[in-house]
């Protein structure tokens, strides 16, 4: 790790809603090309931790640092344009429209150019042709004029991995990449991630334990929202805490963390 640029840092973040505090003093450091993974049980801060890191909403405590620069209150389109995507747990796509129709829209979104409603994608040129290169990538061109709607659920999330794609992102969060997959949807999906590009930054929420272990390096381990360990792979699995965590056996120590 030590010939790699931090490319995301936390310094101390944490967040609260009212009277109740959902993350409490994360510290974390994000190397270039980093595959990590943040585990957890139900309800232990995974999610808030990521609506923080890409700007969906801001921490109450704590800073993000994005390539150096602080963006704690800096809004999405802000970290986007530095190189962070992200997908969520439920799919955010246009249903009604094809394969193709909604990655070229993902593409317009990344330019300056006017989208037209009654224009036939094909007129869009180059942005067609990086549309097309984009979906033969994860080997979904053969779909391209399919109605989202008709496809299967793991082909749509296979779409909204395009989509993400399609800002040139150095960052790239995945929220539960294989939730709700079958059995065979979720291997297509860890070749999937395994293909990405060396230098592509990967952080993943994920509950299955198995694409976690083959699709990452690193694991951070929170639990109710507080951070519980960070190691290799190898390191996580003998980690005693961890395993407390996920036998229900750990109760968190309360006391400064240093922040």
């Amino acid at each position: 790790m030590e010939n790699k640029n931090v490319c995301l840092e936390l310094k101390c973040i944490g967040k609260s809603f009212g009277g109740l505090r959902a993350v409490n003093e994360i510290n974390l450091q994000v190397f270039d090309g980093d595959r990590l993974a943040i585990i957890g049980p139900n309800g232990a801060g995974k999610t808030t931790l990521f609506n923080m890191v890409s700007g969906e909403f801001p921490p109450t405590d704590g800073q993000v640092i994005l390539y150096g620069e602080d963006v704690t209150k800096q809004p999405n389109s802000v970290r986007v344009k530095k190189g962070l995507a992200r997908t969520y747990q439920i799919t955010t796509l246009f249903f009604d429209l094809s394969v193709m129709e909604n990655v070229i829209l993902a593409l317009i979104g990344t330019t300056k150019i006017k989208f037209r409603m009654f224009k036939s994608v094909k007129k869009y040129d180059y942005l067609y042709d990086e549309a097309e290169a984009l979906l033969d990538r994860l080997h979904l061109l053969e779909k391209k004029d399919e109605i989202v709607k008709n496809l299967s659920y793991g082909d749509q999330r296979l779409i909204e991995l395009v989509l993400a794609l399609a800002s040139k992102p150095k960052i790239l969060c995945l929220d539960e990449p294989c939730a709700g997959l079958s059995v065979a949807e979720s291997k297509l999906m860890l070749k999937t991630l395994k293909e990405l590009p060396e230098d592509l930054t990967l952080i993943l929420i994920e509950h299955d334990m198995d694409l976690v272990f083959e699709a990452v390096d690193r694991i951070m381990v929170v639990h109710n929202g507080n951070h519980v360990a960070t190691g290799l792979n190898a390191e996580i699995r003998a980690n005693n805490r961890v395993q407390q965590v996920y036998l229900g056996e750990l109760e968190e120590e309360e006391g400064s963390s240093g922040c």
